[in-house]
């Protein structure tokens, strides 16, 4: 049973890889068929390149560090921000930079709890 899990999940991750270099290659064809490149979609290649970097991962270490998801939601809200425009409400705006400061203090956090100041202590 544990061979077939693990058999699905690396299926699964090869999809995963696959439809994300496919989203790539189709990203690519849009900006040269408009013939013009956005930030928006510059911060899309990001989101697809982390993406690949999390299979690239878990392929190596069969687990995922949390950082990774999170710096991918990071970029997608700040994607987000960019694409809304300036007909949107100023008070979105201050929510979704509180959302990103959030997830960039988890991420320092749980950066932190892993060194030698504030790691666990050793018992000597």
């Amino acid at each position: 049973m544990k061979a077939l899990i693990k058999n699905l999940q690396l299926g699964l991750l090869i999809v995963i890889l696959l439809s994300t270099v496919l989203a790539v290659f189709l990203e690519i064809q849009n900006m040269y068929k408009l013939q013009s490149i956005t930030l928006a979609d510059l911060l899309l290649m990001f989101l697809y390149l982390e993406v690949m970097a999390m299979v690239r991962v878990f392929w190596e270490e069969q687990a995922i560090s949390i950082t990774l998801p999170l710096l991918i939601a990071i970029t997608a809200l700040s994607r987000f921000i960019i694409l809304q425009g300036k007909e949107t409400d100023p008070s979105s705006l201050v929510y979704e930079s509180i959302a990103i400061l959030l997830i960039a203090i988890a991420i320092v956090v749980m950066r932190l709890r892993h060194s030698k100041f504030f790691g666990p202590k050793s018992k000597d």
